[in-house]
Protein backbone atom coordinates (compact mmCIF):
# COMPACT_ATOMS: atom_id res chain seq x y z
CA UNK A 1 0.00 0.00 0.00
CA UNK A 2 1.18 3.35 -0.75
CA UNK A 3 0.96 5.15 2.30
CA UNK A 4 2.71 7.78 4.08
CA UNK A 5 5.65 5.08 5.26
CA UNK A 6 5.98 3.82 1.72
CA UNK A 7 6.97 6.99 0.30
CA UNK A 8 9.51 8.31 3.36
CA UNK A 9 11.02 5.33 2.30
CA UNK A 10 11.12 5.87 -1.36
CA UNK A 11 12.15 9.29 -1.26
CA UNK A 12 14.41 8.84 1.62
CA UNK A 13 16.38 6.16 -0.15
CA UNK A 14 16.42 7.70 -3.77
CA UNK A 15 17.50 10.69 -2.74
CA UNK A 16 20.87 9.59 -0.87
CA UNK A 17 23.30 7.98 -2.04
CA UNK A 18 25.41 5.01 -0.67
CA UNK A 19 28.40 5.72 -1.99
CA UNK A 20 30.71 8.52 -2.00
CA UNK A 21 28.74 11.39 -1.68
CA UNK A 22 25.92 10.86 -0.06
CA UNK A 23 23.80 13.96 -0.86
CA UNK A 24 23.25 15.05 -3.96
CA UNK A 25 25.86 16.57 -6.06
CA UNK A 26 25.28 20.11 -7.30
CA UNK A 27 26.37 20.12 -11.03
CA UNK A 28 26.81 23.46 -11.47
CA UNK A 29 28.11 24.31 -14.99
CA UNK A 30 26.11 25.45 -17.73
CA UNK A 31 27.64 23.61 -20.76
CA UNK A 32 28.79 20.25 -20.87
CA UNK A 33 31.44 18.65 -22.89
CA UNK A 34 31.19 15.14 -25.55
CA UNK A 35 33.06 12.60 -25.66
CA UNK A 36 32.86 12.55 -29.24
CA UNK A 37 31.51 14.31 -32.29
CA UNK A 38 29.54 10.28 -32.23
CA UNK A 39 28.33 11.30 -28.55
CA UNK A 40 27.61 14.53 -29.70
CA UNK A 41 25.37 13.60 -32.24
CA UNK A 42 23.86 11.05 -30.41
CA UNK A 43 23.05 13.05 -27.44
CA UNK A 44 21.40 15.63 -29.48
CA UNK A 45 19.63 12.68 -31.37
CA UNK A 46 18.50 11.40 -27.62
CA UNK A 47 20.04 8.18 -28.45
CA UNK A 48 22.62 8.69 -25.09
CA UNK A 49 21.16 9.77 -22.37
CA UNK A 50 23.77 12.24 -21.36
CA UNK A 51 23.90 16.49 -20.87
CA UNK A 52 23.31 18.10 -23.59
CA UNK A 53 23.34 21.72 -22.26
CA UNK A 54 21.66 22.95 -18.93
CA UNK A 55 18.92 24.98 -20.64
CA UNK A 56 17.74 20.80 -21.31
CA UNK A 57 18.89 19.73 -17.63
CA UNK A 58 21.39 19.16 -15.47
CA UNK A 59 22.68 16.08 -13.51
CA UNK A 60 21.46 17.30 -10.28
CA UNK A 61 18.29 17.89 -11.63
CA UNK A 62 18.03 14.70 -13.69
CA UNK A 63 18.26 13.26 -10.10
CA UNK A 64 15.24 15.15 -9.01
CA UNK A 65 13.08 14.55 -12.11
CA UNK A 66 14.01 10.66 -11.52
CA UNK A 67 12.55 10.65 -8.26
CA UNK A 68 9.56 12.77 -8.93
CA UNK A 69 8.17 10.44 -11.52
CA UNK A 70 8.73 7.60 -9.44
CA UNK A 71 6.64 9.15 -6.60
CA UNK A 72 4.11 9.76 -9.45
CA UNK A 73 4.38 6.61 -10.87
CA UNK A 74 5.23 8.30 -14.43
CA UNK A 75 7.68 7.39 -16.85
CA UNK A 76 9.62 10.59 -16.22
CA UNK A 77 9.88 14.10 -15.37
CA UNK A 78 11.09 17.35 -16.52
CA UNK A 79 11.54 20.00 -13.67
CA UNK A 80 11.25 23.94 -14.61
CA UNK A 81 12.45 27.18 -12.97
CA UNK A 82 9.02 27.46 -11.36
CA UNK A 83 5.41 26.26 -11.14
CA UNK A 84 4.16 28.51 -13.86
CA UNK A 85 7.18 27.61 -15.56
CA UNK A 86 5.73 23.82 -15.66
CA UNK A 87 2.49 24.54 -16.69
CA UNK A 88 3.69 27.25 -19.77
CA UNK A 89 6.00 24.74 -21.17
CA UNK A 90 3.06 22.03 -21.04
CA UNK A 91 0.79 24.60 -22.70
CA UNK A 92 3.19 26.02 -25.24
CA UNK A 93 4.49 22.57 -25.93
CA UNK A 94 1.27 20.58 -26.69
CA UNK A 95 -0.98 23.49 -28.11
CA UNK A 96 -1.14 25.80 -31.03
CA UNK A 97 -3.38 28.91 -32.13
CA UNK A 98 -7.11 28.16 -32.45
CA UNK A 99 -6.86 25.05 -30.02
CA UNK A 100 -8.62 25.30 -26.73
CA UNK A 101 -7.87 24.07 -23.20
CA UNK A 102 -11.15 23.35 -21.04
CA UNK A 103 -10.41 24.57 -17.45
CA UNK A 104 -12.65 22.96 -14.54
CA UNK A 105 -13.50 24.33 -10.94
CA UNK A 106 -11.13 27.02 -9.44
CA UNK A 107 -7.77 27.56 -10.13
CA UNK A 108 -4.73 29.27 -8.45
CA UNK A 109 -4.09 33.30 -9.94
CA UNK A 110 -1.29 32.87 -11.89
CA UNK A 111 -2.83 29.18 -13.76
CA UNK A 112 -5.69 31.58 -14.88
CA UNK A 113 -4.19 34.53 -15.69
CA UNK A 114 -1.45 31.93 -18.29
CA UNK A 115 -4.80 30.66 -19.36
CA UNK A 116 -7.41 33.33 -20.02
CA UNK A 117 -4.75 36.22 -21.08
CA UNK A 118 -1.26 35.15 -21.70
CA UNK A 119 -2.30 31.96 -23.87
CA UNK A 120 -5.28 33.70 -26.01
CA UNK A 121 -2.71 36.42 -26.88
CA UNK A 122 -1.15 33.55 -28.93
CA UNK A 123 -4.56 32.31 -30.25
CA UNK A 124 -5.32 29.66 -27.61
CA UNK A 125 -8.91 30.00 -26.40
CA UNK A 126 -9.85 28.21 -23.05
CA UNK A 127 -13.37 27.86 -21.42
CA UNK A 128 -14.31 27.29 -17.28
CA UNK A 129 -16.66 25.12 -16.21
CA UNK A 130 -17.74 24.17 -12.73
CA UNK A 131 -16.13 21.39 -10.84
CA UNK A 132 -19.53 19.21 -10.76
CA UNK A 133 -21.08 20.69 -14.29
CA UNK A 134 -20.32 17.18 -16.02
CA UNK A 135 -22.79 17.80 -18.56
CA UNK A 136 -20.88 20.63 -19.74
CA UNK A 137 -17.69 19.13 -19.59
CA UNK A 138 -18.77 15.73 -21.67
CA UNK A 139 -20.09 18.65 -24.37
CA UNK A 140 -16.87 19.98 -24.45
CA UNK A 141 -14.80 17.12 -25.12
CA UNK A 142 -17.33 15.58 -27.54
CA UNK A 143 -16.55 19.00 -29.56
CA UNK A 144 -12.96 17.93 -29.59
CA UNK A 145 -11.07 20.43 -27.55
CA UNK A 146 -7.41 19.75 -27.16
CA UNK A 147 -6.63 20.19 -23.55
CA UNK A 148 -8.41 19.82 -19.93
CA UNK A 149 -6.89 21.82 -17.11
CA UNK A 150 -7.46 20.84 -13.38
CA UNK A 151 -6.53 21.34 -10.09
CA UNK A 152 -6.92 18.66 -7.21
CA UNK A 153 -8.01 20.91 -4.83
CA UNK A 154 -9.59 24.10 -5.98
CA UNK A 155 -6.93 26.89 -4.35
CA UNK A 156 -8.16 28.94 -2.66
CA UNK A 157 -12.36 27.47 -2.93
CA UNK A 158 -11.58 24.52 -1.50
CA UNK A 159 -13.62 22.30 -3.99
CA UNK A 160 -12.58 19.22 -4.51
CA UNK A 161 -13.18 17.61 -8.17
CA UNK A 162 -14.46 13.91 -8.89
CA UNK A 163 -11.14 13.20 -10.35
CA UNK A 164 -11.53 9.39 -11.34
CA UNK A 165 -14.69 10.56 -13.31
CA UNK A 166 -13.26 13.62 -15.11
CA UNK A 167 -10.07 11.61 -15.85
CA UNK A 168 -12.69 8.80 -17.46
CA UNK A 169 -14.13 11.10 -19.50
CA UNK A 170 -11.33 12.87 -20.77
CA UNK A 171 -9.96 9.27 -21.59
CA UNK A 172 -12.61 8.21 -23.40
CA UNK A 173 -12.82 11.14 -26.00
CA UNK A 174 -9.04 10.99 -26.41
CA UNK A 175 -8.44 14.23 -24.81
CA UNK A 176 -5.33 15.29 -22.54
CA UNK A 177 -5.90 16.07 -18.99
CA UNK A 178 -2.91 17.99 -16.56
CA UNK A 179 -3.70 17.66 -12.88
CA UNK A 180 -2.19 20.58 -11.03
CA UNK A 181 -1.12 18.46 -8.14
CA UNK A 182 0.70 20.78 -6.13
CA UNK A 183 -1.76 21.11 -2.89
CA UNK A 184 -1.89 17.05 -2.56
CA UNK A 185 1.84 15.77 -3.27
CA UNK A 186 1.53 11.89 -2.23
CA UNK A 187 -2.19 12.17 -1.19
CA UNK A 188 -3.66 11.77 -4.69
CA UNK A 189 -1.97 10.21 -7.30
CA UNK A 190 -3.78 11.25 -10.84
CA UNK A 191 -1.32 9.22 -12.84
CA UNK A 192 -2.28 6.11 -11.14
CA UNK A 193 -6.30 7.46 -11.90
CA UNK A 194 -5.58 7.60 -15.71
CA UNK A 195 -4.36 11.49 -16.13
CA UNK A 196 -2.02 11.93 -18.77
CA UNK A 197 0.34 14.67 -17.10
CA UNK A 198 0.91 16.27 -13.13
CA UNK A 199 2.35 18.87 -12.59
CA UNK A 200 3.41 20.98 -8.99
CA UNK A 201 4.81 24.34 -7.96
CA UNK A 202 8.12 22.30 -6.10
CA UNK A 203 8.20 25.68 -4.40
CA UNK A 204 5.53 25.09 -2.00
CA UNK A 205 5.33 21.27 0.19
CA UNK A 206 7.87 19.43 -2.09
CA UNK A 207 10.67 21.78 -0.47
CA UNK A 208 8.83 23.27 2.16
CA UNK A 209 11.39 25.36 2.99
CA UNK A 210 10.76 28.69 1.17
CA UNK A 211 14.29 28.81 -0.23
CA UNK A 212 14.06 27.23 -3.71
CA UNK A 213 11.74 28.32 -6.34
CA UNK A 214 10.69 25.40 -8.73
CA UNK A 215 8.32 23.19 -10.57
CA UNK A 216 7.93 19.72 -12.18
CA UNK A 217 5.66 18.06 -14.59
CA UNK A 218 5.41 14.34 -15.05
CA UNK A 219 4.40 12.56 -17.57
CA UNK A 220 2.71 8.46 -18.24
CA UNK A 221 4.07 6.08 -20.83
CA UNK A 222 2.72 6.62 -24.55
CA UNK A 223 1.46 3.51 -26.16
CA UNK A 224 0.85 2.41 -29.55
CA UNK A 225 -3.15 2.81 -29.03
CA UNK A 226 -2.53 6.19 -28.10
CA UNK A 227 -4.92 8.63 -27.54
CA UNK A 228 -2.00 11.04 -29.45
CA UNK A 229 -2.89 9.55 -32.30
CA UNK A 230 -5.85 11.27 -32.48
CA UNK A 231 -6.32 12.97 -35.64
CA UNK A 232 -6.96 16.36 -33.47
CA UNK A 233 -3.02 16.05 -32.54
CA UNK A 234 -1.68 15.18 -36.40
CA UNK A 235 0.72 18.29 -35.78
CA UNK A 236 2.68 15.90 -32.79
CA UNK A 237 2.65 12.79 -34.68
CA UNK A 238 6.03 12.76 -35.75
CA UNK A 239 7.44 13.05 -32.90
CA UNK A 240 5.12 10.88 -31.55
CA UNK A 241 6.17 8.09 -34.21
CA UNK A 242 9.62 8.78 -33.82
CA UNK A 243 9.70 8.42 -29.85
CA UNK A 244 7.29 6.12 -28.80
CA UNK A 245 6.96 5.70 -25.01
CA UNK A 246 8.57 8.74 -24.12
CA UNK A 247 6.64 10.98 -26.88
CA UNK A 248 5.15 13.72 -24.30
CA UNK A 249 8.62 13.98 -22.58
CA UNK A 250 10.54 14.87 -25.82
CA UNK A 251 7.22 16.99 -27.37
CA UNK A 252 7.54 19.07 -23.75
CA UNK A 253 11.15 19.20 -24.23
CA UNK A 254 11.52 20.34 -28.36
CA UNK A 255 8.00 21.87 -28.36
CA UNK A 256 8.56 23.71 -25.22
CA UNK A 257 11.54 24.35 -22.95
CA UNK A 258 13.68 24.28 -25.61
CA UNK A 259 12.91 27.70 -27.29
CA UNK A 260 11.21 29.21 -24.26
CA UNK A 261 13.75 28.62 -21.32
CA UNK A 262 12.01 27.48 -18.47
CA UNK A 263 15.17 25.35 -17.14
CA UNK A 264 15.50 24.20 -13.64
CA UNK A 265 18.56 25.64 -12.04
CA UNK A 266 21.08 22.85 -10.31
CA UNK A 267 21.45 24.10 -6.82
CA UNK A 268 17.21 24.92 -7.12
CA UNK A 269 17.14 20.86 -7.38
CA UNK A 270 19.77 20.08 -4.90
CA UNK A 271 17.32 22.29 -2.38
CA UNK A 272 14.48 20.56 -3.56
CA UNK A 273 15.69 17.08 -2.98
CA UNK A 274 16.85 18.39 0.46
CA UNK A 275 12.87 18.91 1.07
CA UNK A 276 12.02 15.79 -0.74
CA UNK A 277 13.55 13.57 1.66
CA UNK A 278 10.93 14.89 4.94
CA UNK A 279 7.80 15.55 2.62
CA UNK A 280 6.06 12.52 3.99
CA UNK A 281 6.49 13.12 7.19
CA UNK A 282 5.61 16.68 6.93
CA UNK A 283 2.41 16.15 5.10
CA UNK A 284 1.42 13.52 7.33
CA UNK A 285 1.83 15.85 9.85
CA UNK A 286 0.01 18.85 8.04
CA UNK A 287 -2.80 16.57 6.93
CA UNK A 288 -3.82 15.36 10.79
CA UNK A 289 -3.30 19.11 11.84
CA UNK A 290 -6.07 20.89 9.55
CA UNK A 291 -9.01 19.20 11.19
CA UNK A 292 -8.19 19.87 14.54
CA UNK A 293 -7.32 23.28 13.69
CA UNK A 294 -10.40 23.45 11.75
CA UNK A 295 -12.94 22.01 14.44
CA UNK A 296 -11.55 24.63 16.93
CA UNK A 297 -11.94 27.22 14.79
CA UNK A 298 -15.35 26.50 13.74
CA UNK A 299 -16.50 26.06 17.32
CA UNK A 300 -14.62 28.97 18.97
CA UNK A 301 -13.94 31.91 16.33
CA UNK A 302 -16.61 35.19 16.72
CA UNK A 303 -20.14 34.52 14.25
CA UNK A 304 -18.79 37.08 12.09
CA UNK A 305 -16.23 34.85 10.86
CA UNK A 306 -16.41 31.28 9.32
CA UNK A 307 -13.81 28.79 8.53
CA UNK A 308 -13.82 26.76 5.94
CA UNK A 309 -12.71 23.18 5.38
CA UNK A 310 -13.80 19.98 3.74
CA UNK A 311 -12.67 18.31 7.00
CA UNK A 312 -16.21 19.89 8.43
CA UNK A 313 -19.44 18.92 7.94
CA UNK A 314 -20.59 21.84 6.91
CA UNK A 315 -18.36 22.14 4.05
CA UNK A 316 -20.34 20.78 0.97
CA UNK A 317 -17.21 18.53 -0.37
CA UNK A 318 -17.23 17.06 3.05
CA UNK A 319 -18.77 13.75 1.64
CA UNK A 320 -15.91 13.53 -1.25
CA UNK A 321 -13.23 14.24 1.41
CA UNK A 322 -14.16 11.49 2.87
CA UNK A 323 -14.09 8.84 0.05
CA UNK A 324 -12.18 10.12 -2.18
CA UNK A 325 -9.06 12.05 -0.16
CA UNK A 326 -8.52 9.85 3.15
CA UNK A 327 -4.96 10.71 3.34
CA UNK A 328 -5.93 14.59 3.10
CA UNK A 329 -6.51 16.68 1.08
CA UNK A 330 -3.43 19.38 1.23
CA UNK A 331 -2.74 22.56 4.06
CA UNK A 332 -4.89 25.27 2.71
CA UNK A 333 -8.47 26.30 4.96
CA UNK A 334 -9.77 29.93 4.70
CA UNK A 335 -11.16 32.09 6.88
CA UNK A 336 -14.52 34.08 5.14
CA UNK A 337 -14.14 37.69 7.52
CA UNK A 338 -16.90 39.50 5.48
CA UNK A 339 -14.83 42.35 4.49
CA UNK A 340 -11.37 43.91 3.88
CA UNK A 341 -11.80 45.73 7.36
CA UNK A 342 -12.04 42.51 9.81
CA UNK A 343 -9.53 40.44 7.08
CA UNK A 344 -6.78 43.14 7.94
CA UNK A 345 -7.51 43.57 11.39
CA UNK A 346 -7.45 39.57 11.84
CA UNK A 347 -3.98 39.32 9.72
CA UNK A 348 -2.44 42.35 11.44
CA UNK A 349 -3.22 40.46 14.87
CA UNK A 350 -1.55 37.70 14.45
CA UNK A 351 1.74 36.44 15.78
CA UNK A 352 2.45 33.29 15.17
CA UNK A 353 1.39 32.84 11.39
CA UNK A 354 3.07 34.63 8.76
CA UNK A 355 1.91 36.66 6.09
CA UNK A 356 2.80 35.94 2.63
CA UNK A 357 2.05 34.69 -0.93
CA UNK A 358 3.15 30.97 -0.44
CA UNK A 359 1.15 27.77 0.52
CA UNK A 360 2.65 24.50 1.70
CA UNK A 361 5.17 25.97 3.90
CA UNK A 362 6.67 24.34 6.83
CA UNK A 363 5.31 27.68 9.03
CA UNK A 364 2.29 28.81 8.85
CA UNK A 365 0.69 31.13 6.34
CA UNK A 366 -2.16 33.70 5.99
CA UNK A 367 -2.69 36.16 3.18
CA UNK A 368 -5.86 37.80 2.15
CA UNK A 369 -6.76 37.15 -1.32
CA UNK A 370 -8.93 39.58 -2.94
CA UNK A 371 -5.95 42.70 -2.22
CA UNK A 372 -2.78 40.71 -3.10
CA UNK A 373 -2.95 37.46 -5.64
CA UNK A 374 -6.72 38.00 -7.11
CA UNK A 375 -6.39 41.96 -6.75
CA UNK A 376 -6.35 42.48 -10.64
CA UNK A 377 -9.09 40.02 -11.53
CA UNK A 378 -12.58 41.84 -11.89
CA UNK A 379 -15.59 40.74 -9.53
CA UNK A 380 -16.97 38.43 -11.72
CA UNK A 381 -14.30 36.33 -11.80
CA UNK A 382 -12.91 36.96 -8.61
CA UNK A 383 -16.34 35.48 -7.35
CA UNK A 384 -16.03 32.21 -9.93
CA UNK A 385 -12.67 31.42 -8.32
CA UNK A 386 -14.59 31.69 -5.04
CA UNK A 387 -12.52 35.00 -3.73
CA UNK A 388 -14.65 37.79 -1.78
CA UNK A 389 -13.68 41.10 -0.24
CA UNK A 390 -13.01 39.01 3.41
CA UNK A 391 -11.46 36.08 2.66
CA UNK A 392 -8.05 34.86 4.13
CA UNK A 393 -6.16 31.75 3.08
CA UNK A 394 -4.27 29.91 5.49
CA UNK A 395 -1.66 27.31 4.61
CA UNK A 396 -1.03 25.33 7.70
CA UNK A 397 2.61 24.47 8.78
CA UNK A 398 4.26 21.98 11.60
CA UNK A 399 3.62 23.93 14.42
CA UNK A 400 1.55 22.73 17.38
CA UNK A 401 -2.44 22.68 15.82
CA UNK A 402 -3.95 23.95 19.19
CA UNK A 403 -1.16 26.94 19.02
CA UNK A 404 -1.84 27.85 15.21
CA UNK A 405 -5.67 27.63 16.65
CA UNK A 406 -4.99 29.59 19.71
CA UNK A 407 -3.24 32.04 17.37
CA UNK A 408 -6.08 33.08 14.74
CA UNK A 409 -8.65 33.06 18.07
CA UNK A 410 -6.49 35.62 19.84
CA UNK A 411 -6.29 37.67 16.25
CA UNK A 412 -9.95 37.66 16.11
CA UNK A 413 -10.83 38.99 19.31
CA UNK A 414 -8.72 41.76 19.48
Amino acid sequence: MKDYNYFSTLLVQNVGSKTRAIAPVIASSAAFGYESAQEAEGIFMGEVNNPLYARMGNPTTAKLESIVAKMESGLGAIATSSGMGALAMIMTAFLKSDDEVLCIGGFFGGTHTLVNETMRRFGVKSSFCAVDDFEHIEKKLQSGIKMVLIETVGNPSLELPDLPKIIELCNRYETLIVVDNTVTPLTIRPLEMGADIVMHSTTKAMSGHSASLGGVAVFRAVTEQDKLHNEKYKELHPIVNKMGKKAMIAISKKRGMRDMGMSANAFGSFLTMLGLETLALRLERVNSSIPIIAKILEEKLPSNIKVSHPSLATHPCHERYLSDYIQGCGPILTLECGDKATAFKLLNQLKLATQTANIGDNRTLALHMASTIYRDFDKATQEYLGVTDGLIRISIGLEDPKVIAEDFLQASTK
